[in-house]
């Protein structure tokens, strides 16, 4: 298989403040290509070390959750609506039922720091905390997360908004749950947040990192200390490739990637439109892009000097959150194919003539035409300046 002329990735992560820098196999090094990295806040992410870090303002974060070669997080701007996620003293005891004690800053946290609050128990029965949001939120769908361990015993915990609670039972290690997907009874007015143990004499629990927020799923974790924080989207691109390194005549361009969202087959709904765009700031309409429009895997090779070729359209197999997926495309005039995981996906066979020169790639893109959505895990991506043979995409994108 020919070498890529550019690599992002696939355990070779390079990060500094606004930038991630590509790899270069030909080199065995990285290049000076940084592709440009935006969030105006921070962020976290689990670190190489199994523990949560954060990451300064306009840091690129690669997260190593159940990966050990990393993956590039790009999630969406969301807020924690749990005014203390943290200092559980400060929620309010509705019921204290069989709690003795709660003591923060008690219990070393899935961050390294003694920061996570325990709850002892003696007696028998149920006991519940509950947060009050001072906020009225709007949307429709809610997500709710927490960080839980088991100290002693064998007690469990209801978890969720008010009309929403799950069951979880603590394990001795740490271990994130979620309640994602609600559409609570009281929305509109302010949703409550609770935490209700059933619990006996000798257990104790640690609790951490709690979360609210409005979406379909849950993100990574947002602190607070006695007010909603925001963290804002993470964009990522590079407009700026040198022409030596992209070829506008021919060639592949493959993601390794996975969704962090739910898809919509809402005829009115463009959500989830734009995954990856190989092409050029000075023109959207030029290049090579792959989308997740209104649930179904579609692939354009356009440009206005050309016929668009829709090269994939796989409406029966829609992408779906939380699973991984490996796509190839590659361009040349008679000679267009998209493969996905390891099966042909669409062709074309129409000419290659691009106006503008290709220069840029983007994960994310701030446009009003062109929604270019930062939800997803990138593991690898990888440019090759000839369009591979069809044997070497089924190789390149099998799982």
């Amino acid at each position: 298989m020919a070498t890529p002329k550019l690599k992002l990735g696939n355990d070779k992560w390079a990060t500094k403040s606004k930038s991630l820098l590509a790899y270069n196999d030909e080199g065995n090094n990285f290049k000076s290509l940084p592709f440009r990295v935006e969030r105006l806040s921070g962020g976290s992410y689990v670190g190489r070390n199994g523990l949560i870090q954060y990451a300064a303002t306009e840091e690129p974060r690669i997260d190593f959750t159940n990966y050990s070669k990393g993956a590039l997080l790009l999630e969406p701007q969301r807020t924690n609506g749990c005014l203390y996620s943290k200092t559980l003293s400060s929620w309010t005891i509705l019921n204290g039922g069989s709690i003795q004690t709660i003591t923060d800053n008690d219990e070393v946290a899935p961050d390294g720091t003694t920061t996570a609050s325990t709850i002892e128990f003696t007696g028998n029965g149920s006991s519940l905390i509950r947060h009050f949001s001072n906020t009225s939120y709007t949307s429709a769908k809610h997500s709710c997360s927490f960080w839980a361990k088991k100290i002693s015993g064998n007690g469990t915990v209801f978890f969720g908004l008010t009309d929403t609670e799950t069951e979880f039972t603590p394990t001795n290690e740490w271990v994130k749950y979620e309640v994602n997907n609600i559409t609570p009874t009281n929305f509109g007015t302010n949703l409550f947040l609770d935490l209700n143990f059933v619990c006996s004499t000798g257990d104790k629990i640690a609790v951490w990192g709690m979360q609210f927020e409005a979406g379909t799923y849950s993100t990574s974790t947002i602190p607070t200390a006695g007010s909603a924080a925001t963290r804002i989207a993470d964009l990522t691109e590079n407009d700026s490739i040198p022409g030596d390194l992209i070829n506008s005549t021919e060639g592949t361009i493959f993601i390794d990637f996975e969704y962090l969202y739910e898809t919509t087959s809402s005829s009115s709904t463009d959500a989830n439109r734009d995954i990856f765009v190989l092409g050029t700031s000075a023109d959207i309409s030029e290049g090579v892009s792959i989308d997740n429009y209104r649930s179904q895997f579609r692939v354009f090779v356009q440009g206005s000097g050309m016929t668009t070729q829709s090269i994939g359209n796989n409406s029966t197999g829609a992408a779906q959150p939380n699973t991984r997926y490996k796509l190839a495309v590659k361009y040349k005039t008679g000679d267009c194919k998209a493969y996905l995981n390891g099966s042909l996906l669409g062709s074309g066979t129409g000419t290659v003539n691009f106006v503008t020169d290709l220069n840029g790639i983007f994960f994310s893109y701030n446009s009003s035409s062109r929604h270019f959505k930062n939800q997803k895990k990138v593991y690898d991506l990888q440019y090759f300046d000839t369009a591979l043979t069809d044997a070497e995409l089924t190789t390149l994108t099998t799982l």
